[in-house]
């Protein structure tokens, strides 16, 4: 919740000051995971890293709106997905898009202590399993876990319902306890 109050704080700030350091703290905190996100639609790293940047260009262009923005991690999110979206067409890369052919790529970061306790063969039991997952349920996956973001911020960012979205969440934890357990059966 600290979080929370500090990016309003900023948001504020950016908003009704025009504070270019309010703003690059926001850069800081956002770039990173909106750049994975934006990578797992586009599958470059450097388009990725451009469209990162033009959501925040576009934030500080209209920063005078930002106020009026209820969820600034959702509309960041939403943002993203519309630029990575309008890159693609404008590649001409693909003419249908959908969430099913996205691949994701799951990374531990931001390990947690309970994570730390995990060892190295468990991460990699994990991380394999993860990865059996089908690229709609991975995004998914990824967006909670890794991201941090609620079940109804990801319905939000991907316009699918929450209830699919804890559909999702439950058939991946079951599928990656499921291979958890064949391979810890396996090496018994």
């Amino acid at each position: 919740m600290r979080e929370e109050a500090n990016i309003q704080l900023l948001v504020e700030r950016v908003a009704s000051l025009g504070d270019e350091q309010a703003y690059k703290a926001l850069f800081r905190i956002f770039y990173k995971p909106l750049s994975q996100f934006a990578f797992s639609i586009v599958k470059s790293w450097e388009s990725a890293e451009e469209i990162a940047s033009d959501v925040f260009l576009n934030v500080w262009k209209q920063r005078e709106r930002l106020l009026q923005v209820e969820n600034l991690r959702v509309y960041l999110y939403v943002s993203t997905k519309n630029i990575a979206l309008n890159y693609l067409n404008k590649a001409a890369r693909t003419q249908h898009f959908s969430l099913d052919e996205v691949a994701v790529d799951i990374s531990v970061s931001n390990a947690t202590p309970e994570q730390i306790f995990i060892s190295g063969e468990m991460v990699k039991r994990i991380e394999a399993a993860v990865n059996t997952l089908p690229p709609k349920r991975k995004m998914i996956f990824k967006l909670i876990r890794e991201d941090g973001l609620k079940y109804k911020e990801v319905a939000q960012i991907l316009d699918i319902s929450v209830n699919t979205i804890d559909v999702h969440m439950a058939q991946a934890l079951k599928k990656i306890s499921e291979v958890i357990n064949l391979s810890f059966i396996k090496t018994k």
